[in-house]
């Protein structure tokens, strides 16, 4: 099964379509994306803006989710910031607390007042 996002304007994800793989193959048998966002366009009515996400992160470094971002530039899919104090990993197009996860065992909460985390419990 292929997935694509269904994008708004400003290229928010607003759902997530599961298609057949029998629907991206070309003459030679081969999946192609853009044969995808064909039968897509039919499917849809005339929708235009989708992009295709990969389930295993084999590419657009993120499987895309209701509110994910598609930054055409970066061709990923980003979620949602986590936090205000929080900063994108440029490398995985991830959010990232500024002071690492404690490595200690125990379980901690992030605490956005004091950007740190607090232990629960």
């Amino acid at each position: 099964m292929a997935h694509f996002a269904k994008l708004d304007a400003n290229n928010i994800v607003i759902e997530v379509n599961v298609v057949d793989n029998d629907k991206l193959l070309d003459a030679n048998n081969v999946e192609r994306e853009e044969i995808g966002l064909a039968f897509l366009v039919q499917w849809s009515g005339g929708y235009t803006n989708w992009k295709q996400t990969s389930y295993n992160n084999k590419f657009r470094k993120n499987y895309a989710g209701i509110g994910f971002t598609y930054d055409a530039v970066r061709d990923a899919f980003i979620p949602p910031q986590t936090f205000p104090s929080w900063v994108l990993n440029e490398t995985i197009c991830k959010w990232e607390a500024p002071v690492p996860y404690p490595n200690d065992g125990k379980e901690y909460s992030w605490d956005e007042a004091t950007t740190s985390w607090v232990e629960v419990g």
